[in-house]
């Protein structure tokens, strides 16, 4: 109903499940990262819990995306069932056929599938079962899963075993009688709800999804949302889209605080005050307990007023001269030498960009920004077609949006657009093009206008999208046992660093080696440390490498040094 009206193409705060939508919080990132290397390392167990809507189907989605082709997913939605039925149905998922005389034996349905997974390790294949709801299992079910992972050759496990459920399963997992279960755990991962920042990051990474191209909500807006879902994305989602259908239904292209509040009133089938109202009430209160203090000292007995007008009379500079050194203080610090000087000189500094922004606001639009971005790429942005990222694509690169810091834009080392919010709340996108260790440059009336990293700091919360070519066609996440044209191109790209020559039969396969030049490069580059070369580690071994004239925030980053 709305779609049109903001400009989406789809809706954007659907709450099925859907890997394009997914925002990497740092836990989810973290989480996935390793349920993706789970996959590729056979044997154990992998358990990821997390509460109502914080995210585990998505990212078990965005998992099965991304599992390699030598890998074979089973995938257990509902596993309120017996041990038979249990087994039953991941041999159904594997497409392994069962007669009717075993459907109902446990000691058969254990037979074929370990056949079946000896013959799939024979050929180079994984297996993995993925388990959803895992809290609802049964302990005779739980039981049956642990004896699953005594199917295994000489060297390794045949069935690698990921457990997805709510906190529930941590406690179902305490239980002393499954302790031998729990003992098999080799990576534990816990969903929290996002923070502030992570939901408005949230919010507007699902709206670039869709399709928007500026800030629908409110910075007030998105603080609401926060206070309102305590972070759980899934009552996110919900909130959101009723705040969009009010705001439509009020003609009004921006979604703020109140509509919000209004969204959640009409979810939660209760009123909602602002987030203030606690404050100014606490407040209230308080400001009539001191006034009740202050006419009990007046008027209690104790009260010894003639003493303090005699003290008064007696050395009148201590009631005269303390507003006169008030007066001195606050003029010293507008001189620059008071106690507030260095507050009053920042806010000074601040006014700068203020003032570039207000000047060239008809520059800091998603279209002019974007065709600034391509454009210190090469490449033609077109307004109003194909969204950013998909005519990045066809110029062969790669688009990220994400939530992060300086040192962060750093570590990849290429231009991005800054999401820039003014005093008055108003959004801007501005390019940056330069960013050295206290100053940075910034594309505004067709020049880079130097402004200090604190001035940018006042004015941007995190959010940036980024441009980045990377070295091979698909773009996914590379780990041990993998291998591919993608893995070759990592080889060779580390050997390049290292002042190895590449020879002409590079190997493709992701092995030791290999586990050692990334791990090392991590270390060199001061990133996650775990031999997974996964975006952040291309998009800064591709920034290492950069051929000359290729876009760069520093000309002498000092990576793969």
């Amino acid at each position: 109903m709305y779609l049109s009206f903001f400009g989406l193409n789809e809706k954007p705060f659907a709450i099925t499940p859907d890997p394009r939508y997914l925002y990497l919080s740092e836990r989810h990132a973290e989480a996935l990262a390793h349920l993706l290397y789970g996959i590729n390392e056979a044997g154990g167990f992998v358990q990821l819990t997390g509460e109502v809507g914080t995210g585990k189907t998505t990212t078990i989605r965005s998992l099965l995306a991304q599992t390699p082709k030598n890998a074979e997913i089973a995938l257990i939605l509902n596993p309120r069932m017996t041990p038979p039925e249990f087994l039953l149905t991941i041999c159904e998922e594997l497409g392994i056929g069962v007669p009717d005389s075993a459907e109902r034996s446990l000691k058969d349905l254990v037979d074929i599938l370990n056949d079946y997974l000896l013959k799939a390790h024979a050929s180079g294949r994984r297996i993995v079962l993925v388990v959803d709801e895992a809290q609802n299992l049964s302990p005779e079910v739980l039981e049956q899963v642990r004896l699953l992972t005594n199917l295994e050759t000489n060297t390794q496990k045949l069935l690698q075993i990921i457990l997805i459920g709510q906190p529930e399963l941590r406690e179902l997992l305490d239980r002393n009688e499954l302790r031998q279960l729990a003992q098999r755990i080799t990576g534990r991962y816990h969903l929290d709800p996002l923070s502030s920042t992570e939901t408005a990051a949230y919010v507007r990474h699902r709206l670039r999804v869709a399709g928007a191209t500026t800030d629908i909500f409110t910075q007030p807006a998105l603080t609401e949302i926060f206070r309102l879902s305590g972070g759980v994305p899934r009552v996110i989602n919900v909130i959101a889209d009723r705040a969009l259908l009010g705001a439509y239904t009020q003609d009004r292209h921006r979604v703020g605080a109140s509509l919000v509040r209004q969204a959640a009133t009409e979810v939660f089938g209760r009123q909602f005050a602002p987030a203030w109202f606690a404050w100014a009430a606490a407040a209230a209160g308080a400001a009539v307990l001191i006034a009740t203090g202050i006419l009990i000292w007046q008027f209690a007995p104790w009260s010894n007023s003639s003493s303090v007008a005699h003290a008064s009379a007696a050395n009148p500079s201590t009631a005269i001269d303390a507003p006169a050194e008030r007066e001195s203080g606050s003029a010293s610090a507008e001189a620059g030498h008071g106690p507030d000087a260095g507050a009053s000189a920042l806010g000074k500094k601040a006014i700068a960009l203020g003032e570039l922004l207000a000047r060239y606001a008809s520059e800091t639009v998603p279209d002019q920004a974007f065709a600034k971005l391509f454009g210190m790429w090469g490449a033609q942005y077109v307004a109003g077609s194909e969204d950013p990222c998909t005519q990045a694509a066809a110029h062969g690169l790669e688009c990220l949006m994400q939530r992060g810091s300086f040192g962060q834009l750093r570590q990849y080392n290429r231009p991005a657009i800054l999401m820039l919010s003014d005093d008055e709340g108003n959004p801007h996108q501005v390019v940056l093009t330069n960013l050295g260790d206290e100053h940075a440059h910034v594309a505004l009336g067709g020049e880079k206008r130097q402004v200090s990293i604190a001035e940018l700091s006042r004015y941007w919360l995190g959010d940036f999208v980024m441009l980045w070519r990377p070295g091979t066609q698909q773009v996914r996440p590379l780990s041990a046992g993998m291998r591919g044209a993608e893995v070759r191109w990592l080889r060779e790209s580390l050997q390049r660093l290292s002042g190895v020559t590449p020879t002409t039969t590079v190997s493709d396969v992701f092995d030791d080696e290999l586990t050692r030049l990334v791990k090392e490069f991590q270390r060199r580059n001061r990133l996650t440390v775990d031999g997974i070369a996964g975006v952040q580690t291309q998009i800064v071994l591709a920034s290492a490498i950069a051929s000359p004239g290729s876009p760069l925030l520093q000309s002498d980053p000092g990576h793969g040094s």
